[in-house]
């Protein structure tokens, strides 16, 4: 699998918490309930056994992530030949 460059993640939170959304969308670093809570998924640091929740494209596709204006609301898409498919995540 592989690391992927911290500057391919975005960043959801609620005040609380926040999660890591890597540009595929995998959720690769999440803490819940609260930061000082143990991480839930931590792939960002062990890419083998830290864990991860993705939802992804079947087929080949180029990614591109962003934020809905004035929001903190993460916007993934993938497009592909088939399609565009898109995620939206938030907290």
């Amino acid at each position: 699998m592989g690391y992927k460059p911290i500057e391919s993640y975005g960043v959801i939170g609620d005040l609380h918490t926040v999660a890591l959304v890597g540009i595929d969308g995998s959720i690769d670093w999440c803490c819940l309930p609260r930061f000082d809570s143990p991480s839930v998924f931590a792939a960002i640091l062990d890419d083998q056994k830290g864990g991860s929740f993705r939802i992804a494209s079947l087929y080949e596709a180029q990614h591109k992530q962003m934020y809905m204006p004035d929001s903190n609301v993460l916007v993934t898409r993938f497009l592909s030949d088939q399609g565009v498919g898109e995620v939206v995540d938030f907290m």
